[in-house]
This record gives structure tokens, sequence and C-alpha cells, in this order.
């Protein structure tokens, strides 16, 4: 028995992104925006939003409404889901975008040695730092899903995409919590696929490579050159293609898993990383 081949079937369904107004959940949200998708752009600053989502309106032809919302803070959410519902209609799609890395639970060497002061290793990281980048990217999840999710499962169809990152399979040196709080996100998302797999609702995730952000910037480039730091450039080295990714290439498997054409794929994690997680360095 064969089926026919299926559209992409995005127009006029309705997508909330988190971290909406961030290099990847901004781009994100105009790549839906270019396949008739329309999106709530949930961010703390609304002034942000709103100008990301008025953009989205004049240059694209598609709604969008900016939101304020904290992703750590339930009631804040559901806040925002009552003005999601009334503005644009039940949701279809949620794509967690919100996350990040916190300089307190970052060390500043890669392996000890002797002579190493403790403070620049892992014993001089920050309990505080450590949660604050679970809660951002861990529960920063969680909570926008268990919200969000419910009209998903009343409509008995949708689709989540979680933003993983190369540091999800193999801990990157330096950024302790992050690395963890990452692959907590994988598990995560291969949890809730076999969770909702019975209920319409696919659950899969993104990880991107290494691109240049507000993020990581000050571990990847010289603040006062411009130059590559050491660190950055073993990046560089350790990537195939030889540059950083831009935001723009994450939405091709963006598209593709939240469409009718991946309709029988729940619970992967997509590397979109230029070859980075299948070099060995030889």
């Amino acid at each position: 028995m064969t089926a026919p081949i299926k559209e992409l079937n995005l127009k006029g369904k309705i997508a909330v992104i988190t971290g909406g107004s961030g290099l990847i959940g901004s781009t994100m949200a105009k790549a839906l925006a270019v396949h008739g998708v329309k999106t709530a752009i949930i961010g703390r600053n609304l002034e942000k939003t709103q100008k990301l989502a008025d953009e989205i309106k004049s240059k694209y032809g598609v709604e969008s409404i900016g939101v304020s919302a904290d992703v750590l803070n339930r009631s804040s959410i559901e806040e925002a889901k009552k003005i999601i519902n009334s503005k644009l209609g039940k949701i279809d799609y949620l794509i967690n975008g919100a996350g990040g890395n916190s300089a307190t639970a970052t060390s500043k060497v890669e392996k000890i040695q002797e002579g190493d002061k403790p403070e620049d290793t892992i014993f001089g990281l920050l309990e505080e730092g450590f949660d604050s980048t679970f809660d951002l990217n861990f529960k920063g999840t969680l909570i926008p899903t268990l919200v969000f999710a419910t009209d998903m499962l009343e409509k008995k169809a949708g689709g989540i995409i979680n933003i993983s990152s190369m540091n999800s399979y193999r801990p990157l040196t330096r950024i302790a919590a992050y690395s963890a709080s990452k692959a907590a996100i994988n598990n995560f998302t291969q949890w809730l696929a076999v969770h909702f797999a019975k209920t319409g609702i696919r659950v899969n995730a993104i990880a991107p490579g290494f691109l240049l952000s507000d993020q990581n910037r000050f571990l990847l480039t010289d603040e006062k050159t411009g130059e590559s730091t050491p660190r950055g450039r073993k990046i560089l080295n350790g990537t195939p293609m030889e540059r950083y990714g831009v935001a723009e290439e994450m939405t091709g498997a963006l598209v593709f898993l939240l469409s009718d054409w991946a309709e029988f794929i729940t619970g992967i994690v997509i590397p979109v990383d230029g070859g980075f997680s299948a070099y060995s360095g030889v």
C-alpha cells in the first residue's frame, strides 16, 4: 500500500516561539512566516518582540504578535497563552528557543594543571550559575511545553521543536552546566516524544553547530582584535566546513520537522553543524 506524497501543509498554522527575539528564535519566526505560519514571539522585552512581529507582518504579510512572558514563570506563560489564543487562535506548534549560559558556570581553564588557581577551575564556579543555566535551558523548555501543548492535545495534532546543542552529544570544556543541561534536553525530547506518541503530537529537536552570538562571542573571539581565540580556532578546526554556521541554516530542519513531510518522525535530534559531530579530528 502506498500513500500520496504530501505537501508541507504549514500555511495558516499557529506557532509559538520562546526566546523569539534572539538570534535563532527571530530567524525561525521569519522562516515560518515565509511558509504562511502565524507566529507568537515570546520574550521578556515586549518592545523587542513586538518590533519583530511588526517587521514580519510588514515583510511577509502574515499575522504575528509579540508577547512578554517569562519561561520560568508558569502563570506568566499561562497569561501569554490567553493572549495568543484570543488574538491568533489555538496553537499548533511550539519552538522552545529560550536558553543560554552563565559566565558564573563557565570555568576559565579547560583542564586543571599544576599551578592553576582554584577559582579558575570547577572549584570557582558558582552554584547559582548552575541553577540559572539549568533552569533556563531545561525548565524553560518544560514549562512552555506544559502550557502550550494543551492546545495540541485538544486538536490531536501538533509539533514541538526543542533547541539542543552540539554540547549535548559530547560536553565541551569550560561550559559544564550548559553542556549538561542541553544533554537533558535531548533526553527530555525523546521521553516526551514517546509520551505523546499516540496523541498526534510529535516532539523533535535541532542541535545547532557553532554560531557566533552574544552568548558565546566572549569565548570565541578576542574582544580587542576580533580575531579567533584559541578556543575559536579549535572549533573551526573541528568543523569540516571550517566556518561558523548562520541562523538561517537552522530553518530547513525546522520547516521539515514541523511539516507533514515528517509525520512519521518523532523523538530525534538533528545536528545542523557543518559536520562537527561526524569528525574525529583526524
